[in-house]
């Protein structure tokens, strides 16, 4: 037996969610069990504990996006007992059971051995949030982006992506410019490493005009909608903007002009389904490239008992940088 949050559809199509005792026998047909350390809290998550915005195929359920933790057992020669193990993706904890129960079965394939440098802890402070954000950073110097060429910009600069967005590109010699709609969280993004704060109001409002002065040297947007369309023609020439959220909503009033006159790239950044490769690099320069001490400065710590709170708080925006999951101590 182990422990799980466990949630449940009543006869009249409502959610709960509760810690729960699960024997091992329920758990899905996998390759590996790994003995779940720490997961995290991302939107999805919160989607997922409560209303299941769609992503849930069947209940009961086992959400939790992400995990870390060590091989219980395992029939896939890439690893065994006692490895250190991460996943992120591959729609575990949606269509799949996933790290919010102490043991997890999974597919040997979606497993990424945990780099030098990490803990288990550590890789769950970063978690898909944190993934993705190192993926648009990646993105962003694959099409040129050097700290020579001006300053960075990135919106929902509080949140998850947006946070580890912040403390890379800083690390990495960045001047970084951190958009939010809190103004409190202006002393927490400058200690992340943000040169400035800009406040939501100044680029979530649409404008006629295809083309601003070109301010923005690249752009990491976790809002899409309105800001993203405006922050396009913000772009300098041949710019890139690597789109990983949609807070803001799902469309995007733009015209064609920033890429027809500025040559600007709109690069979308997809976690769940990348290529095993990319998601080495991907981890190993998460190792390298981000600061340890900014991101402790992230982590709010919370159990499995904490998890349907947090889920609602996140679906309203009310969670700051990366909730760290102590599953192994329900």
């Amino acid at each position: 037996m182990f422990k799980a949050l466990l949630v449940e559809k009543n006869d009249d199509g409502k959610t709960q969610a509760s810690v729960q005792d699960i024997d091992e026998s329920a758990l899905p047909e996998g390759d590996v069990l790994v003995n779940v350390e720490y997961s995290t809290v991302n939107y999805k998550d919160g989607l997922c504990i409560g209303p299941g915005g769609g992503l849930v195929r069947n209940y009961p359920h086992i959400p939790g996006i992400d995990f870390a933790g060590t091989v219980d057992t395992s029939d896939d020669p890439r690893y065994k007992p006692g490895d250190k193990v991460v996943l992120t993706g591959w729609r575990v904890g949606e269509a799949h059971w996933g790290g919010y129960g102490q043991k997890a079965r999974v597919k040997a394939d979606w497993l990424v051995p945990l780099p030098a440098g990490l803990d288990t802890r550590s890789a769950m402070a970063v978690g898909t949030a944190g993934f993705t954000a190192m993926l648009a950073v990646m993105a962003l110097e694959d099409h040129g982006l050097t700290p020579e060429k001006g300053e960075v910009l990135v919106t929902g600069a509080a949140g998850g992506v947006g946070s580890v967005a912040t403390a890379i590109l800083a690390h990495l010699g960045y001047q970084v410019a951190g958009v939010t709609g809190r103004p409190e969280q202006g002393e927490y993004l400058t200690q992340l490493g943000a040169s400035r704060v800009v406040a939501r109001e100044e680029l979530n409002e649409t404008t006629k005009r295809p083309l601003e002065a070109e301010t923005w040297a690249g752009c990491v947007d976790a809002v899409g909608g309105a800001m993203l369309a405006r922050v396009l023609g913000q772009m300098k020439y041949g710019a890139s903007v690597s789109a990983v959220g949609l807070a803001g909503g799902a469309g995007l009033p733009a015209t064609v002009i920033p890429f027809l006159l500025r040559g600007v790239n709109l690069l979308g950044i997809d976690s769940v389904m990348q290529p095993y490769d990319n998601r080495l690099r991907a981890w190993e320069r998460i190792a390298s490239d981000l600061p340890m001490d900014k991101l402790e400065a992230m982590i709010v710590p919370a159990t499995l008992a904490d998890l349907p709170k947090l889920g609602a708080d996140i679906l309203q925006g009310q969670v700051r940088g990366r909730v760290v999951v102590n599953v192994a101590d329900a």
